[in-house]
């Protein structure tokens, strides 16, 4: 099967030796991409597209395919395709039959060439040829230039003909990685998870920095969605993930600041700790989720101050987004259930937070803040690789992992829904319920207590974040089940 990759408009206006890195780039990531889901697939960059070849027939195959190139930056939209050698009209419109007949039943149609090359013929005498032979021999509704129910795509290139069979919508955006790369403050929220991924979609490698305020929990749930982001968005690029534990800061903070200005003072310590890191990584933006007047230290007043503690350029992707905006959008990425799921740490809490702080005021309640708490923060950070946050998880593992299920243990399948019903968990013997982890700790309540629970996800995260706030709550009885484990 062939895939054929139409690129991103804004990279087909740019001069010649910009568009084809790009499109290099993205020939590159595709390939990195689509090929750990099968090695045989291969990916050639042309002029104004990408075509990707898969010889397989397997369907599963094709649809991880499928998948991954959805949510590759840098295509507007791929066609999957049949090639064969140009012929006649009448070969064109057989072939073109033999594909389309069935979906033309009770639907009006309008047939579209695209031509590329030197022919005797042009692009509309074989779009009218073909289309009078399915007006006349398929169970068509008949044609309809301007509001067609179905458009029959073929493409003609040089003496080759490719029927399009089927159209699939692309991200857009730039590849990953022809931009310069940014470093991403993530909390595990809806904002900063969507900021990461547009930053993503517009070409940013994109690190991940995270100030721990909310224990190993906490630290986990947001290393299982970052890596989730990476996978889905911009696997093709090497990351790292950063985890700065902020509590003493925090501390320190509630002792030494004014109330008022607890909010604005602990993003701008964020600031100074997100600037130092950025530049031990040669980083040059932070990227943040904040947006106008969400809450009260996202005013323009305060924002700018926040933006003083830092000489780095701050970049803020939702600044004038909706909340459901951004919702629906973590809906469409598949990250939903892990944003409303994490629990909310904002660090200090006001009782009547300023919205319009004064930079001497602030300067004045920062002069009491002992900086060597910040310093000590940062000397304690801990720098991975994103694609080892699996090993990391399992190596700093407070819950047990078990590989074998013994009498009165009931596994729970955690994932979503649709990754389960992919690959089903198939142990014969076992009680296995299906609890998506988003309603574990509701169903938790209602399960019998005398048995102990076996939390199951494929990679081992998940599990081990919900065992852990599952103990943390009072549940004795959950464990881990993670087969191989040991080995």
């Amino acid at each position: 099967m062939k895939f054929i990759v139409k690129i991103f408009p804004e990279i087909a206006v740019k001069s010649r030796p910009v568009r084809k890195r790009m499109i290099a780039r993205l020939q590159t990531n595709l390939t990195v991409t689509l090929q750990r889901i099968d090695s045989d697939v291969k990916v050639s960059g042309h002029w104004d597209k990408v075509e990707v070849y898969y010889g397989g027939t397997d369907a599963a195959v094709r649809d991880q395919l499928i998948e991954a190139m959805k949510c590759t930056p840098g295509l507007t939209y791929f066609l999957e395709v049949e090639e064969f050698p140009l012929g006649d009209f009448d070969n064109v419109f057989q072939l073109t039959r033999q594909f389309y007949a069935e979906a033309l039943k009770g639907k009006t149609f309008k047939v579209r060439v695209k031509r590329t090359g030197k022919h005797d013929f042009t692009s509309i005498e074989l779009e009218r040829y073909v289309g009078g032979g399915l007006l006349q021999h398929t169970e068509s509704a008949g044609v309809d230039v301007r509001k067609p129910e179905l458009y029959v795509d073929l493409e003609v290139r040089d003496n080759k003909l490719f029927v399009v069979t089927q159209r699939h919508a692309g991200q857009g955006g730039y590849p990953v990685g022809s931009q310069d790369a940014v470093l991403s403050l993530i909390s595990g929220g809806f904002d900063s998870i969507v900021a990461s991924y547009m930053t993503m979609r517009r070409g940013c490698k994109t690190h991940f920095l995270f100030f721990n305020l909310g224990g190993r929990a906490h630290e986990i749930g947001v290393k299982q969605v970052s890596l989730h982001i990476w996978q889905k968005y911009g696997s093709s690029a090497r990351v790292k993930f950063v985890t700065v534990p902020f509590e003493e800061v925090v501390g320190e903070i509630l002792q030494s600041v004014n109330h008022s200005h607890m909010g604005v003072v602990l993003k701008r310590m964020m600031m100074r700790a997100a600037e130092q890191v950025a530049a031990k990584m040669k980083v040059e933006a932070l990227v943040t989720g904040e947006c106008v007047a969400q809450v009260s230290s996202q005013t323009l007043t305060n924002l700018k101050l926040i933006d003083g503690a830092t000489d780095a350029l701050v970049l803020r992707p939702l600044i004038t987004m909706d909340k459901q905006q951004i919702i629906d959008i973590t809906k469409e990425m598949g990250a939903y259930e892990f944003a409303a799921g994490m629990p909310e740490f904002c660090g200090v809490i006001s009782d009547r937070p300023t919205t319009c702080a004064k930079r001497e005021k602030v300067e004045e309640e920062e002069s009491n803040f002992d900086y060597e708490v910040l310093e000590r923060a940062l000397d304690n950070a801990q720098v991975i690789s994103i694609d080892d946050i699996v090993e990391d998880v399992n190596v700093h593992a407070e819950v047990e992992a078990l590989t074998k299920v013994s009498d009165n243990q009931v596994i729970i399948d955690v994932r979503a829904p649709q990754e389960a019903e992919r690959k089903p968990l198939n142990l014969p013997g076992c009680e296995i319920l299906a609890v998506p982890f988003f309603k574990l700790e509701s169903a938790f309540e209602t399960l019998d207590d005398s048995k102990e629970y076996l939390l199951y996800c494929e990679k081992g995260v998940m599990s081990q974040m919900h065992a852990q706030t599952l103990q943390d709550k009072g549940y004795s009885n959950v464990k881990v089940y993670r087969p191989g484990a040991d080995s």
